[in-house]
């Protein structure tokens, strides 16, 4: 058995005339992995995806994809990937089984073979009570599973999805993180690019960030948010008057000084066992009679860990390079 990663890349450079787009960008993706891209707009997200894809050429470095190199030999990775965009690619004059086996007829199946696919793909996607509705009567998150079965026409051994879930309400969100994680469970690689972080945080092994074209960290989504600190131990006051005793208590049992806003009557302060030093407060809580409204642990969001990391909080963002 194979251990080639199912997406390779080292040093990717792309201009577009005097705009770097990528900078030297690695990349490593082990095979049945989901693995995020991140990073502000403009930092190469959508270039990078578009060169491992072969809709573009890179200007320097190399990659290879299932094993193939995506500039010497493209129509064998072509034939081993399933590209979903930011935009749905089914066509509203057509029910979704026969959007499907539109698209199965066009990557040369036969006319039986391709309905037997569409068949197939519409009930791995939960969607065979709707096969015979156009896709102008479906939900956000029903069109964009319709979007990823046409991906998967090929059962492709790498799957790129740009942005999947813009624009879709929650619970279309949710629809296709399922679909995503089954999937992954399937054997199929996943290369996701999002702006949602917390998409990412749910559905990646392991995630890549980039910034300005370069490659910025790679780590799991936890240890990128342990990157930022601890998890903090809050307490909210019932009265705001008892703030300041508060934060006494606290800074005494714990020995470390506490950050207050007193605007929302909160105390917070970084922990590095968090059980044992919310036991500690609320005992001492408990023995000075203090109120409190709330108290508990708070970990780094990954939003959080990303606006730390990357300067997409301090600086003006640019246009998505493409």
């Amino acid at each position: 058995m194979t251990t080639q990663p199912a997406v390779q890349a080292h040093g990717l450079v792309k201009r577009y005339k005097n705009k770097l787009a990528l900078d030297g960008v690695d990349l490593m993706v082990p095979r049945g992995a989901v693995h995020g891209l991140l990073g502000p707009n403009g930092a190469g997200k959508t270039t990078a995806v578009r060169i491992l894809t072969t809709l573009t050429d890179a200007d320097g470095g190399e990659a290879r994809v299932a094993g193939f190199d995506v500039g010497a030999q493209p129509r064998e990775v072509r034939r081993r990937i399933g590209l979903t965009g930011q935009q749905t690619a089914v066509d509203d004059l057509m029910t979704a089984r026969q959007n499907l086996t539109m698209f199965g007829r066009l990557f040369r199946l036969s006319k039986a073979d391709a309905q037997r696919r569409a068949d197939e793909l519409l009930e791995v996607f939960g969607l065979s009570e709707a096969a015979g509705r156009s896709p102008k009567k479906f939900s956000g998150g029903m069109r964009r599973r319709l979007d990823l079965a046409a991906s998967m026409i090929l059962a492709p051994q790498v799957l790129f999805l740009d942005e999947p879930t813009t624009g879709l309400d929650p619970a279309g969100r949710r629809e296709v993180w399922e679909a995503v994680r089954n999937l992954a469970a399937q054997g199929t690689t996943v290369l996701l690019t999002t702006h949602y972080l917390d998409e990412a945080d749910k559905l990646c092994d392991r995630i890549s960030v980039i910034d300005h074209g370069r490659n910025f960290i790679e780590d799991t989504p936890a240890g990128l948010k342990r990157r930022i600190g601890d998890e903090r131990l809050e307490v909210v006051v019932s009265d705001p008057a008892e703030l300041k005793r508060l934060e006494e208590l606290v800074a005494r049992t714990l020995g470390a000084e506490p950050v207050l806003e007193e605007t929302e009557a909160r105390l917070s302060v970084p922990v590095p066992d968090g059980v044992l030093a919310l036991t500690a407060v609320a005992a001492e809580i408990r023995a000075q009679d203090i109120e409190v409204a709330d108290i508990g642990l708070r970990r780094p969001t990954l939003d959080e860990a990303f606006l730390h990391l990357t300067s997409a909080a301090a600086e003006p963002t640019p246009k998505e390079t493409r």
